[in-house]
C-alpha cells in the first residue's frame, strides 16, 4: 500500500461524506486505504459510514480523545508507506493526492508535505509557516516595514500570511489539515508515535518541530489545491475560549523551543499583548456586524 488516508469524524457525517467521496472520485495514480476513526460521534449511527463507503476501514473509539490521539489510532492499523492525515472538512478537487505523493518521494530529505488550500470562495489559506519568533512577532505588529520589501523578500522573510501560496517552498511547519508524512519517520519519534499532549489545536507545529530536529524538512506543495471549509463558529465565546487554548500551546510551544529563559518571557509578553488586542478588535466587530474575522 503507498498510502493510508486517516480522517477523524466528530459528529460532521456530511462532511466526511464528502470528504470520502471525494478521494475515491479523485484519486487514481495511487494505491490507497482510507481509515476513518470516530470519536464517539452521537449525531449519525457511524456504522452507516461502511454502509455508504463499504471499502473504508471503520475504528470506532470508544470516547473523545481529540484529534492527535484520533489519528494514532489510525496509524495503528495502517499500512501505508506514507501516512495522510486529512481533515474532515476538506475535500479534493483533483487527484491532490497522487500528485502530493510524487513531488515529496522526489525529495529524499522531506519529512512532512503540506499542500495549498483555499476556502470554498477560493480565498487562499495561511498553510505554509514559519515558527513563531520575536523578530516575526515585532515585523507582524509593524507590518509597514515588510510592506515595504518587495514582495519576493517579504514572502521569504515572513511566509504565512505574507505569502500566496505561489511556489514549493520549505517551512517550518504547515497546516494538519492535509499532512503528508513517511510512515518510517515515526519509529524515530518518542514513543513511536506523534505526540498526542495536545487535545486539539497546535499539533502540527509540535510534530513539525520535532520532525525536523531528525533532519527532515517540511515542504509546502503549491501545485494543487483542495479545499478546506473551516468555517469556524460565529459564537463569541466559543471563538474566546479557541484562541486562547491556541495562545496557551503557543507559549507551550516556545517553551519547547526556547526554554524558560529571557527570550521566552520577551516573546510572550509581546505576543499575549498583540493577541489580546486582536481578540478585542475581532470581538468588537463581531458584535457589531455578526461577521468573524479570520
Amino acid at each position: 500500500m503507498k498510502v493510508s488516508i486517516i480522517i477523524i469524524n466528530y459528529n460532521t457525517f456530511d462532511l466526511t461524506s464528502n470528504c470520502i467521496r471525494s478521494i475515491i472520485e479523485q484519486t487514481r495514480g495511487v494505491n490507497y486505504e482510507i481509515i476513518l476513526v470516530d470519536n464517539l460521534s452521537m449525531e449519525v449511527n457511524p456504522e452507516k459510514f461502511i454502509k455508504d463507503f463499504p471499502s473504508i476501514i471503520l475504528i470506532k473509539n470508544s470516547i473523545n480523545e481529540g484529534f492527535a490521539r484520533g489519528n494514532n489510532l489510525g496509524i495503528q492499523r495502517a499500512t501505508g508507506e506514507f501516512i495522510l492525515l486529512l481533515n474532515s472538512d476538506t475535500y479534493l478537487k483533483e487527484d491532490t493526492i497522487s500528485k502530493s505523493i510524487a513531488y515529496i518521494e522526489q525529495q529524499p530529505t522531506a519529512g512532512v508535505l503540506g499542500c495549498r488550500m483555499t476556502f470554498p470562495d477560493g480565498t487562499i489559506q495561511y498553510t505554509a509557516r514559519y515558527f513563531k519568533s520575536i523578530r516575526w512577532e515585532l515585523l507582524d505588529l509593524f507590518r509597514f516595514i515588510p510592506l515595504f520589501m518587495s514582495y519576493h523578500r517579504r514572502s521569504r522573510l515572513m511566509l504565512g500570511k505574507y505569502f500566496k501560496c505561489d511556489e514549493n517552498i520549505e517551512c517550518d511547519w504547515v497546516n494538519g489539515a492535509f499532512f503528508l508524512f513517511r510512515k518510517e519517520i515515526l519509529y524515530q519519534l518518542p514513543h513511536q508515535k506523534l505526540d498526542d499532549r495536545f487535545f486539539m489545536y497546535g499539533e502540527d507545529q509540535l510534530w513539525c518541530e520535532q520532525i525536523k530536529k531528525l533532519g527532515y524538512k517540511i515542504i509546502f506543495y503549491s501545485a494543487s489545491t483542495i479545499i478546506h471549509i473551516n468555517s469556524g463558529s460565529t459564537n463569541l465565546s466559543k471563538q474566546l475560549a479557541l484562541r486562547k487554548t491556541m495562545m496557551k500551546h503557543e507559549l507551550e510551544l516556545m517553551r519547547f523551543r526556547k526554554g524558560r529563559g529571557v527570550y521566552y518571557y520577551f516573546f510572550a509578553a509581546i505576543y499575549v499583548t498583540k493577541e489580546a488586542a486582536r481578540n478585542f478588535f475581532k470581538s468588537i466587530f463581531l458584535r457589531l456586524t455578526g461577521r468573524l474575522v479570520r
